[in-house]
């Protein structure tokens, strides 16, 4: 086995990258990078049936997106290149080969149908698995098979006494009866191996010295291990994480929300939230500690400190997160973040991406109030309508009626139109003056403007807002506010 860290993040391009995939490849990405080891990404696509066309694109896409590298992959290339499994079918071929011929694996030739009715009769008998049925043919019924142009699977011969023992990094020893772990397919009919026989070819020609993966694994280690023994080769170390739960503690799924991470990032979570949080699905430094940047994970991250039990994926926390480390940027890191987000995913509120000039305006409007980027579009949709669509009943606040609020307007109007400097600090002192001689309350004059230049009655702060209407449009939509009174 290397001296140097190898682990590999092997996804199936069968669609959307998920979170459990992903906060997997976090973990392994954390471990290389923490102990100066390699990284290599690999696309496990054997399972032709269930491969989607695009999905390798969106895999690596989410890597990109999310900050993490890789020392070897599909699209870099590397020393044990191809790393697309589909190009490395002579590998498992001659490792099939080589375990018939040393009588640790078997070709057998059982229908569809037949296997179906053995399905049926083990489950009747609380048994499951194959039936060995072509474990001990003779050769004449083989040939006889062959001939009449059967296109047989390749089976691995699992010992059918004696147990398996794995010492797994987060579990620790955890022991297999031989004789409960069925035969199972190395190779298919269509010459395509299974992910038992490719994954473990691949981990041993590419040097990979730790693998990490969901716990939902653990009861496939006796077949790689008996296989690794069968093939005379070293095993890696294993890492089983735990399993990512929903809210009510059950399997997350579809139903409780988006599972792909893409999904996250189209509605407004940052790269950097989304690193941290799921390296928080199963590992801590400790039981206070939650907000970390990239450097402080990668220097305290190690395997001792991954859970055994399932992780909560909590969205208040994720929400709660999202926004702390939106408040903690700078203005001109949320301006370009919101105008990234707004031309990835563009927003029904905003008809054309924003100037960076606007988009530096709007962002201090918006960061305090902000859980995602998503959020940001509503609260200044105002900013790009021609038209501002409210109700004038809106526009009278609470112990005003229509004469008083008109009043308010028009001397709002009068002395923003007179304002030597149209800037947020000149507004807030004529507006906060214009309360006493008015004789109302902070609250009814600023909710009466609120609603007249924003057709909203929760927005941005007022002076802020005016400041990036301009005076031309702020002075319109406050006649307009009076004339409709």
């Amino acid at each position: 086995m290397s001296e140097k860290i190898r682990v590999r993040f092997a996804p199936s391009p069968t669609g959307e990258p998920h979170v459990g995939n992903i906060r997997t490849a976090i973990f392994d990405w954390l471990l290389a990078r923490q102990t100066g080891g390699e990284f290599v990404v690999r696309i496990e696509d054997t399972d032709r049936a269930r491969a989607v066309e695009g999905t390798v694109e969106l895999i690596i896409e989410a890597l990109k997106w999310l900050g993490i590298d890789w020392d070897e992959g599909p699209d870099i290339g590397g020393k044990y290149a191809p790393y697309m499994q589909s190009e490395r079918l002579p590998l498992y071929h001659d490792a099939a080969d080589r375990l018939v011929a040393a009588g640790r694996a078997y070709k057998c030739y059982c229908s569809t149908e037949r296997l179906a009715a053995v399905r049926e009769t083990r489950a009747k008998q609380n048994a499951t698995g194959y039936d060995r049925h072509c474990r001990n043919i003779s050769d004449d019924e083989r040939r006889r098979m062959e001939a009449n142009g059967e296109t047989p699977v390749v089976r691995f011969k699992m010992p059918l006494e004696g147990a398996t023992t794995v010492n797994d990094l987060i579990r620790g020893e955890v022991t297999f009866d031989n004789r409960l772990v069925d035969d199972f397919v190395m190779l298919k009919s269509d010459g395509f191996p299974t992910y038992h026989l490719a994954h473990l070819v691949d981990d041993h020609e590419m040097g990979i010295t730790h693998v990490l993966r969901g716990e939902e694994w653990l009861p496939s280690v006796p077949r790689h291990l008996q296989l690794y023994r069968a093939l005379d080769w070293q095993p890696p170390l294993f890492a089983h994480l735990p399993i990512i739960l929903a809210p009510d503690r059950s399997k997350l799924s579809k139903r409780h929300g988006a599972t792909s991470l893409l999904d996250y990032r189209q509605m407004g979570y940052l790269p950097h939230t989304m690193v941290n949080f799921l390296t928080l699905l199963g590992w801590s430094l400790d039981d206070k500690t939650e907000l970390f940047t990239q450097e402080a994970l990668v220097e305290h991250f190690s395997i001792e400190r991954v859970s055994k039990s399932g992780a909560i994926f909590n969205n208040d926390k994720l929400d709660w997160m999202n926004g702390y480390y939106i408040r903690e940027m700078g203005a001109e890191e949320l301006a370009d973040t919101l105008r990234e987000f707004w031309q990835t995913c563009p927003p029904p509120e905003i008809p054309a991406l924003p100037s960076r000039e606007l988009a530096l305006q709007i962002a201090p409007l918006v960061q305090e109030r902000l859980k995602t980027l998503r959020d940001a579009a509503p609260l200044v949709a105002f900013l790009f309508k021609s038209d501002i669509e409210y109700d004038s009943s809106e526009l009278i606040q609470r112990r005003m009626d229509a004469d008083s609020t008109r009043r308010c307007l028009e001397a709002a109007y009068d002395g923003l139109a007179a304002l030597d400097s149209f800037d947020a600090e000149p507004i807030e002192a004529l507006l906060r003056g214009m309360v006493k001689e008015l004789d109302v309350k902070a609250g009814q004059l600023f909710g009466s403007l609120r609603v007249a230049t924003t057709g909203q009655r929760i927005a941005p702060p007022l002076f802020q807002s005016l400041e990036a209407l301009g005076r031309e449009r702020t002075l319109d939509l406050v006649r307009a506010a009076v004339e409709r009174l």
